[in-house]
């Protein structure tokens, strides 16, 4: 089945286009988090609860101040959630290797689980979303995101992949 976004107008650079752009950004955002918003709330977490299960689960073993930066939040807004996600079983530290101040971070098994569970969710979205608009368009939507992440923070994203 094909997409039902009508295509975009040769002239995409005019404000109705990009306003355009900018409320499916926020609507398939807003269905998208709703997905999982229910979980978290369950558990009496949030969306920032989940951003840091998520990119630690992408990147096991990844120092604090990485992912202060990976989420440009500040560090008392991920501190408090890293001491939640402690308390609760889902993450657990261990000083660095080489520095013993630095702290590294990685899942639980009860933390990967959860994230997990909540990938699910998300996956099942996306998939379907990709599926109806096709390749093509799964390829012009990345760059377009890629292009609203600001040049220096690139390279940081891209390490995600492995």
């Amino acid at each position: 089945m094909a997409a039902t976004t009508s295509p975009a107008s040769p002239l995409f650079l005019r404000e109705p286009e990009i306003r355009r752009g900018l409320e499916l950004l926020y609507f398939g955002n807003a269905h998208v988090t709703r997905a999982i918003d229910r979980e978290l709330a369950r558990k009496g977490l949030g969306r920032a609860h989940h951003r840091a299960l998520y990119f630690i689960a992408r990147k096991p073993n990844m120092a604090v101040s990485d992912l202060l930066a990976l989420l440009g939040i500040t560090k008392q807004s991920l501190g408090r959630a890293l001491g939640e996600l402690t308390e609760r079983g889902y993450v657990e530290t261990r000083p660095g290797e080489r520095d013993r101040r630095q702290r590294l971070l990685r899942l639980t098994e009860q933390g990967v689980a959860f994230e997990a569970e909540l990938y699910d969710a998300l996956r099942e979205r996306l998939a379907a979303a990709y599926s109806e608009a096709g390749q093509g368009a799964v390829s012009g939507f990345w760059a377009v995101l890629e292009g609203l992440i600001p040049v220096e923070e690139r390279e940081r994203v891209e390490a995600l992949r492995g």
